[in-house]
């Protein structure tokens, strides 16, 4: 009786755990929809921003412009790695920590100083334990990022890019292809980088304001649009493997739940045997 009763207390248990693994993946599910398409509204502005940044680059206007200066050697790199606050996700914080270890390991075997500021309790978790030094860190990105958070977690190292200060920023978060392809990168987002093979001369336009006046707004939009991007797409990229890892959690507790009652059906059908046996012994013995 001690036995089935085990098994009883094992099917109840895994049973509420697939409920919750099960409402866990329901919720993941609808927030992968809304930040799925905030990715998908995002890009074809964040393209024509970058496309109209690329056209305008000419060496001529790093003197003119900061945001465009290109050091002539990289002293002092900044990280900025973008990881979830909670767990539940499979790999998705791995990997983001780990490509920010690449980053990092390499700038420094270059002979690089590198600062590391971290968003997200999953990151600081791990580089705390790490004995890692963070110059910033950050806990208080929602599911749905805005672009007032970019401009928050950029600003301070735009200014510092601007003044000579840092010489190169990444970005480090998950490129949103499907919910079951979410790689990491690195986006360097400072120095603003030349257009890549032949370059294509812009059309002759008519600006107003002057041309200086639209770059000079221009590109600490870009940049924080940037950043933004990579929010975005993080943000949908844990969501997608949430819900990944949760829909595994729960095909692996059904298939428990059926080893487990089926196991629990044979014990029961033994005793069950074991008790018509003894009857029947008793019965035999009375005659």
């Amino acid at each position: 009786m001690s036995k089935t009763r085990e098994f009883k207390r094992r099917i109840r248990s895994v049973d509420n755990t697939r409920q919750i693994t099960r409402t866990m993946e329901m919720v993941a599910t609808s927030k992968l929809k809304r930040c799925s398409d905030r990715v998908y509204a995002a890009r074809p502005y964040g393209a024509a921003l970058e496309e109209i940044v690329r056209a305008l680059y000419d060496p001529e206007l790093a003197g003119r412009f900061p945001l465009m200066r290109r050091p002539d050697e990289i002293g002092t790199v900044a990280i900025l790695l973008l990881t979830a606050n909670r767990g539940l996700a499979g790999a998705f914080n791995v990997n983001l920590i780990r490509k920010a270890r690449e980053v990092l390991d390499e700038s420094r075997a270059q002979g690089r100083h590198v600062e590391l500021h971290v968003v997200g309790k999953k990151g600081i978790s791990f580089f705390r334990f790490q004995g890692e030094e963070m110059a910033s860190r950050d806990t208080s990105l929602t599911d749905y990022p805005s672009p007032e958070d970019a401009e928050r977690l950029v600003s301070g190292l735009q200014e510092r890019f601007e003044t000579g200060e840092l010489d190169q920023v990444y970005v480090v978060g998950s490129r949103f292809n499907s919910p079951l392809s979410t790689p990491p990168e690195a986006r360097e987002i400072l120095p603003i980088r030349p257009p890549e093979g032949e370059r294509t001369p812009p059309e002759n336009y008519l600006l107003s304001p002057s041309g200086d006046l639209i770059l000079a707004r221009l590109l600490p939009l870009y940049i924080r649009n940037q950043v933004f991007q990579a929010l975005l797409e993080t943000a949908a990229a844990e969501q997608g493997a949430r819900r990944v890892a949760m829909k595994n959690a729960t095909d692996n507790a059904s298939e428990m739940l059926d080893e487990l009652k089926l196991s629990y059906n044979r014990v029961r059908q033994a005793q069950i045997t074991q008790e018509i046996a003894e009857i029947v012994g008793g019965a035999a013995a009375f005659e």
